[in-house]
Parts: C-alpha cells; structure tokens; sequence
C-alpha cells in the first residue's frame, strides 16, 4: 500500500474534502447551460401572412384559369397525334413491254406530261404496219363493192334488153302459131308441123319468163349490193371504219410504250430496272405531289362533340417548330375510327374485354401559299389545334361534289395525229377516179374525246 492510500484511510475526512475541491473544479470548468428559448411573435405573424399570400395566389390562380378555361379553353381542341398525308400516284404501264430507259430518279421533280419510262416499241410498231396494210385492204375491197354498183346497173341492162328480144320471138311465134293453125284443116300444114311450131311458141314463152326473172334477180343483186354503200362514203363505210379503228388501236399501243407522269411532284419508290420486262398494271414508281398535302389528325372520340366542318385549325410541324405556323381548316372527318379500318380489327366479342378510348382521323386542309412557302413532306408530325367556337358547319359533309376531286390530260390520246396517219392511208388507196368522183364525202374521224394533251412518241 502506498503512503496516500494509508493517508486516506487513516483521514476519511480529508477524502472527502478531496472529492469535494475536485467536484467543484468540475464543475467550474463547465459551461453554464443556455436559458430557454422566448417565443418570437413577430416571426409567426410573418410566416402567417407569407401564408396566407401564397394561399390568395393559388386561388387567384385557380379562379383566373377557371375564367380562361370556361371563355377560351374549352373552345379549343388539340393533339400532337396528327401526321402530314398526301397522294401517292403510282406510274404503271398500260402495256405490256422490256423497259429501255429511264428518264427519272428518286428524289427528282417532274411536272405532269414529262416521259419517265420508255418500253421497247418494236412489237408495237409491228402491229401498226400490220393495221395500216390491212385498212389499205379493205379500202380496195370496198371500192370493188361500189364499182359493183355500175357492174349490176349494166347488168341489169343487158337482162332487160334479153327480155325485149324474147318478147319479140315469142310474138313472132304466136303469129306463125296462128298462121299455121288456120292452115291445118285445109289439110296445107300438117299436124307434125303444126306441133313444131307449137314447141318453139312454148320456148319462145320459155325464154321470155326466164329473161324477166334475170331481170329480176339482177335488180336484186344491185339492191343488195346498194344496201351496203347507199348514203356513205367509201371512207365511213363500216369494213373501212373497222379497219380504221384497228389502226386507231395499235397506234395507241405504240403511243403508251412511253409513260408520262400522270401528276407533277417529286419521283419516289422507284422501283423500275432497265430490261425488266414488265405487264399493264405493276408499280414501276410513285409521284407525290407535293402541293397536295393534308393532315390527318387523330382526335379522341370525346374531343368530336364539338367539331364541326370549317373550322380553323392552327398547325405546327416539328420540322419547323413553332417558328412556323400554318393556318388549315377541317375538311372532314372518317366514317369510322382508325382501329375499325385497320387490317385487323379489334374483336371485342371475344375473350376478356378492355375498353379503349378510340381515334378518329381528322382531315385537315393546308393553305396552299403557306405549304408553297414552307413545304412539308408525307409522314412528318404535326401538333393540330382545333378552334371549336363556331357551330355553324355540318359534322358530316353533305355537299355533292361537281367537278373531279383530281383530273389529268397526261394519257389524253393524240387522235389527231392517229386520223392523219389514217386519212392518208385512205386517200392513197382510194385511186384517182375514185377520188374525182367525191367518194371521200368525210374524213375518218374519231369519235373519242378532244385535243390530246401530250404529243410525244416513243422512239
């Protein structure tokens, strides 16, 4: 044990004391403790009115967007779910043929007229020579059909005057009849004489019923004959008429081995090769006119309550952004929604049923100078927003369209030029007595439509 310990223990008092100096030094070293907190009135009342300020904001707000809905909102119908539509206008031969060139591309803008495809033309050459030899043909054949009509006239002629000079033997017979027959019972002409004479009167009768029945079929066979040139031309008889229209044909047929571009816009999907041979009917291209472009938006079934046709539409195209704003119209609105004209539609008779709020496509007009000055491209999205304030339109169109909603002249057929080439080959074949004598009363004409629009021939 060490001498504190001992002291200690001998000192309870002075252990005490000890513990007691140590205590208080403890405790002097000790911060002293903070007082309690005093409320802070005037802090609260701030908070109370920032409050309440906010409070008076979010009701002015909320009252303010209640007034512009009820005035201006809810005049306004819109969705981001519309795209750009246009036409696509397929290129297809109308004949059969190997192309041979191709005198556009993807991409490329062509105007309505322009040649873009070129077949081979040699068949179709082939049967025109075929055509135009056989309307020469038939062209002298029914020349010799008219000459015929003098041929049977003289005919004719030729029986009648038959027929006078059997008259006249058969009235020289009656008169040596007679003669004979006075003489017979005087016994100077003898029965077998008598009896000759008899014979040549009954041939003499004969030959003058046989004469008038040439005559008779001879008049027939001209009438027949006239039935058939009576009050036409050669040129607008029916053979040649029919050979004409042959020649009409093939000269067609050698017109489409060239296709024109049935619309103006810009080439796409070209899907045509050189030495490809191709039948009437298949897609060799597409021309997408691109002033002819619509949108078709995707409205919900709620948002058509007040949609009426004619009201205006403002547009923004993500290409542009809302730098850009187009002003359009509705136009129309489908028969029915995008799922009950998909290729697959819903079934909703069968298994467990999940009811969807269904679309319905919105045609949407541009404005033509406004398309010019920003042009748009198939496809492209499109925000479309509804001004749904006037209700004076029709929810579905009811005006019948007059005028064709799309026309073109580029296959109008180049018929004057196919009766040139016709006429000339009648002409040449008629001969120059024929034509002295105005058997050409009229050109063959045709009787289609008027003035082509495009003239070029494939070569």
């Amino acid at each position: 044990m060490s001498t504190n310990d001992s002291t200690r223990a001998a000192d309870p008092s002075a252990a005490v004391a000890a513990s007691g100096v140590t205590t208080q030094a403890r405790a002097a070293d000790t911060p002293a403790a903070a007082p309690a907190a005093q409320p802070a009135p005037e802090n609260s009342g701030k908070r109370k009115r920032l409050l309440a300020m906010i409070a008076l904001v979010v009701v002015v707000l909320g009252i303010g967007y209640g007034v512009w809905y009820f005035l201006v909102g809810a005049h306004f119908e819109s969705t981001d779910d519309a795209y750009v539509a246009g036409n696509v206008v397929l290129v297809t031969p109308q004949v059969a043929g190997t192309v041979i060139g191709i005198k556009a591309d993807d991409t490329d803008i062509v105007q309505q007229g322009q040649d873009l495809v070129i077949l081979d033309p040699s068949d179709a050459r082939v049967a025109l020579d075929q055509a135009e030899a056989q309307l020469a043909q038939t062209v002298r054949e029914v020349r010799t059909v008219y000459a015929n009509n003098g041929t049977l006239s003289a005919n004719i002629a030729t029986r009648q005057a038959d027929t006078i000079k059997a008259r006249s033997a058969l009235v020289r017979a009656e008169d040596d009849y007679k003669r004979r027959a006075a003489l017979t019972a005087s016994g100077a002409v003898s029965k077998e004489e008598l009896q000759h004479v008899q014979t040549e009167l009954d041939s003499a009768k004969s030959a003058l019923a046989a004469a008038d029945a040439n005559v008779q079929a001879a008049k027939e066979q001209l009438a027949s004959n006239q039935v058939s040139t009576d009050g036409i031309s050669v040129a607008q008889h029916p053979n040649v008429l029919r050979a004409a229209a042959r020649v009409r044909e093939a000269y067609l047929a050698l017109e489409r081995n060239t296709l024109p571009a049935p619309v103006s816009g810009q080439v796409a999907k070209r899907g045509v090769q050189l030495g490809q041979r191709v039948a009437p009917g298949t897609p060799l291209m597409a021309i997408v006119p691109l002033n002819q472009l619509w949108v078709d938006a995707n409205f919900k079934e709620v948002q058509l309550r007040k949609m009426r046709i004619g009201q205006p539409v403002t547009l923004e195209a993500d290409l542009y952004g809302g730098k850009v704003e187009y002003k359009g119209k509705i136009v129309g609105v489908s028969a029915g929604t995008g799922s009950a004209f998909s290729l697959l539609p819903a079934q909703n008779a069968t298994g467990n049923w999940i009811k969807v709020v269904q679309r319905v496509p919105v045609r949407i007009e541009f404005d033509p100078k406004e398309l010019a000055d920003h042009p748009l491209r198939i496809g492209l999205s499109v925000l479309a927003k509804i001004d749904t304030s006037n209700q004076d339109g029709e929810q579905l169109a009811s005006a019948k369209r007059v005028e064709p909603s799309y026309q073109t002249q580029a296959f109008a057929p180049d018929t004057h030029a196919a009766d040139t080439l016709i006429n000339g080959i009648v002409a040449a074949n008629l001969g120059k007595s024929a034509a002295g004598k105005g058997t050409t009363a009229e050109p063959v004409a045709s009787r289609g439509s008027a003035a082509p629009a495009r003239l070029a021939k494939a070569d």
